[in-house]
């Protein structure tokens, strides 16, 4: 039997992802020995940019223009599909190869293709086809993300019509109907792509109403705005199996009244959230900790239970934004090379968006849950199309939403805020930074904005602050 090869490195990073492969490069850059180690060639650069943020928005993008340019014929709204998949095929083609290149441009990384194992607190086997090799390190960095969750619904893995959203952004031709199972935001986000090209797309969600977690009157806009891009939403709903046809699947449901209901699509998109992905990391031939969904136990600092082991990114269980990975690595290099100060306790109003049309970002406590926590509250809320001080909607013919905030009565500092209004994304960056500095509420309202522009909607909206308890 031959010995497998065997390696030593300062650092190994375990997974392509948005944190790890900073990492790699930040410490490769100070002289030292890193090997990055990756099981799929086609997921050079993590999940954001190969199945994630990058190619869906890229997606939402196409799929906001074809909506926008009016009524357009079937043969037309299948070219653009067709087009968009490809764009996003060489938009993901293009920036793997791109973070190739970055990492290997410093001169002590090293890339190694294959899938890794641990077999102990201070070494994985990683095999390739019927290569193996062992490696060593001083510092092992597990940065592999999370994966799709499939509930165990009768039929679901059977059928071949089911798909995942890695799946499903990839499919060609464009579906005529379409069914996803779960209302959060990935759900939405394709729902929106979908029926911009006019798929009759339904919602199947077990929560008693879609955007659950808002406040009730931006829930509400929320629901009408998909509602009027002709997406059908049942929920309450219980999923009770799945059927294959000749050429769609069934899906068997009880509506919230406990009535059995079919809904015959061509695919279906399962969408009820993702967990972390440490399955076959061999992780029970170490001393390294899982919580019950299997995330890695860390602590502040995002060390393990094996203190030169660390956990960035998806898979330590913490919120599933590429963002927050690349906070990750900052706090693992203040603790490699720094001066060990940062820690996950610094994180305060870690922002979020839904990118539908128009986007719905939100930051900090809802009203609800600001009352509930003790404060008491002003809020100041208009819809979209009544700020009549922040005209950039209208020119963007996209005046359709409500913005949002909740403020400490005492102090006048922002709460929260749920910005439901075109390039939200941008504007709840501006929000939550303030609210980490303490910027507050009147500070915000009365400062100089450009125009026009979504950010001066904040003059006026911030104008009618109003107690509520």
């Amino acid at each position: 039997m031959t010995t497998p090869a065997q390696l030593h490195f300062d650092m190994v990073v375990i997974g392509f992802g948005k944190g790890g492969k900073t990492l790699a490069g930040a410490y490769a850059k100070t002289g030292k020995n890193v090997a990055l180690i990756e099981q799929s060639t086609g997921m050079y650069g993590g999940t954001c940019i190969n199945i994630g943020c990058v190619p869906t928005k890229a997606l939402v993008h196409r799929a906001d223009e074809f909506r926008a340019s009016g009524e357009r014929s079937l043969e037309e709204a299948n070219a653009a599909y067709e087009s968009a998949v490809v764009f996003r095929d060489k938009l993901t083609g293009m920036m793997r190869a791109k973070n190739r290149e970055i990492l290997l441009s410093n001169e002590t990384a090293k890339l190694i293709d294959g899938h890794a194992r641990f077999i102990s607190d201070t070494e994985v086997e990683v095999t390739a086809g019927e290569d193996t090799l062992r490696v060593t390190a001083d510092y092992f960095i597990v940065n592999t993300g999370a994966v799709s969750v499939i509930p165990p619904i009768e039929g679901i893995r059977e059928s071949e019509r089911v798909l995942t959203s890695t799946e499903l952004q990839k499919l060609t031709p464009r579906p005529k109907r379409l069914g996803i199972i779960g209302g959060g935001p990935i759900g939405v986000e394709f729902a929106g792509i979908f029926s911009s090209y006019g798929t009759e797309v339904t919602i199947l969600d077990g929560a008693p109403a879609l955007f659950g977690r808002y406040d009730e009157d931006v829930a509400q806009v929320a629901r009408e705005i998909i509602a009027d891009q002709d997406i059908a939403a049942h929920t309450g709903v219980r999923v009770q199996s799945f059927k294959d046809g000749a050429d769609s699947v069934t899906v068997t449901y009880l509506d919230s009244e406990g009535a059995t209901r079919e809904l015959e699509v061509d695919y279906v998109m399962v969408a009820t959230g993702r967990k972390p992905a440490t399955e076959g990391l061999g992780l029970e031939n170490t001393s390294i900790e899982t919580n019950d969904r299997g995330a890695i136990v860390v602590d502040e600092h995002l060390r393990s239970t094996v203190p030169n082991i660390f956990a960035l990114g998806d898979v330590n269980g913490g919120p599933q934004f590429t963002y927050i990975s690349m906070d990750d690595y900052r706090v693992v290099l203040s603790q490699l090379v720094g001066d060990g100060s940062r820690s996950t306790k610094d994180r305060k109003a870690v922002a979020s968006t839904i990118y539908m049309n128009p986007p719905l970002s939100s930051v900090g406590l809802t009203e609800r849950e600001a009352i509930e926590a003790g404060h008491k509250v002003k809020v100041a809320s208009k819809p979209v199309a009544a700020v009549a001080a922040m005209p950039r909607a209208k020119t963007q013919e996209n005046p359709r939403g409500i913005m949002k905030f909740v403020i400490d009565a005492q102090t006048d500092q922002i709460l929260g805020a749920q910005l439901l209004v075109i390039e939200s994304m941008e504007v709840i960056n501006l929000v939550a930074l303030a609210m980490r500095h303490g910027i507050t509420a009147s500070q915000l309202r009365d400062e100089i904005y450009t125009h026009p522009s979504i950010t001066e909607g904040l003059n006026e909206v911030l104008a009618v602050a109003a107690p509520v308890n």
